[in-house]
């Protein structure tokens, strides 16, 4: 219930920001003179902003599941498992959330958490991270996975990914119509070749700007998500160690749709870009964090 006033609260929140800010500039006034419906662009961008990202939420579980081919552990078959299963278990009880799906599959190292709903969300590792750290190590980056789940990570991204995509489609149409009306004095009756070759031009533009936003705020996440492991586990020693380890490694792909769910570190020249701060940089914030502490 909560998540759900959240995005009806975002929604209306987006809707008055656009509303705010047309109105201050008189864009509304104009593209209304000029023929353009501006309430119903405006809900046309928001239904077309959230409903991509919100779906893609509601099936990421189940994608997860297919794209990586992890096996959720219903059964424990054997000590690894179990272990699994019952370290989980006591990161989610001191997470307060319900007992996340646990799954494993084949990879090299690395470990993501999915899921629309805090209470039925899933953690998997791979088995290259299983065979190349230690327990503590393992149990540092579970501890991280379900700290995203706690802070409700997958739902904030969401949104934050509804709202950039409702500002590009809004504004990408509002300079497409400006360009095609005032600069190439389109007067029939609807949108001319200008329209939509500048919708496209400005959609690829601004989505590229809008990715840079989202990268930070998932880059900000990560750092709360360590935050959030050293204090499950009651020290951040745990994760300092995970962090370096996994420095030494080059991680295994994930699927496209799922890379900031994973565990990244890109290189320096793409960090506007990235999902994930450097290592470096995460172990840096730890220690400010246990020094804080």
């Amino acid at each position: 219930m909560k998540r759900i006033f959240l995005f009806i609260l975002t929604n209306i929140a987006v809707m008055l920001v656009l509303t705010v800010v047309t109105s201050a500039l008189g864009i509304n006034r104009f593209i209304t003179a000029q023929g353009l419906n501006y309430p119903m662009l405006l809900a046309f961008a928001a239904v077309v902003g959230f409903t991509g990202a919100f779906f893609s939420l509601l099936i990421s579980k189940p994608m997860a599941k297919w794209s990586t081919g992890a096996q959720v552990i219903d059964h424990p078959q054997n000590e690894t498992e179990r272990w699994l299963v019952a370290t989980v278990q006591k990161l989610a009880t001191k997470g307060n959330i319900g007992m996340p799906e646990v799954a494993v599959y084949e990879g090299e190292a690395n470990a993501f958490a999915t899921g629309a709903f805090k209470n039925s969300s899933l953690v998997a590792v791979s088995t290259g991270l299983l065979s190349s750290m230690t327990k503590e190590e393992v149990e540092a980056v579970l501890a991280h996975e379900v700290a995203h789940i706690v802070n409700g990570d997958m739902i904030t991204l969401t949104l934050v990914q509804g709202v950039v995509n409702t500002f590009v489609v809004f504004f990408a149409k509002i300079v497409g119509y400006f360009v095609d009306r005032v600069i190439l004095k389109n007067d029939r009756d609807g949108p001319g070749i200008g329209y939509y070759v500048t919708d496209i031009v400005c959609q690829i533009v601004f989505g590229l700007l809008a990715s840079i936003i989202v990268a930070w705020f998932s880059r900000q996440r990560e750092y709360r998500a360590d935050a959030g492991a050293a204090g499950l586990m009651g020290t951040s020693q745990p994760m300092i160690n995970a962090l370096a380890r996994l420095g030494g490694m080059t991680p295994g792909e994930l699927p496209k749709s799922m890379a900031a769910s994973g565990i990244s570190d890109k290189p320096r020249f793409l960090a506007l870009f990235s999902s994930h701060p450097a290592m470096e940089e995460r172990i840096a914030a730890l220690k400010n964090f246990r020094r804080g502490a």
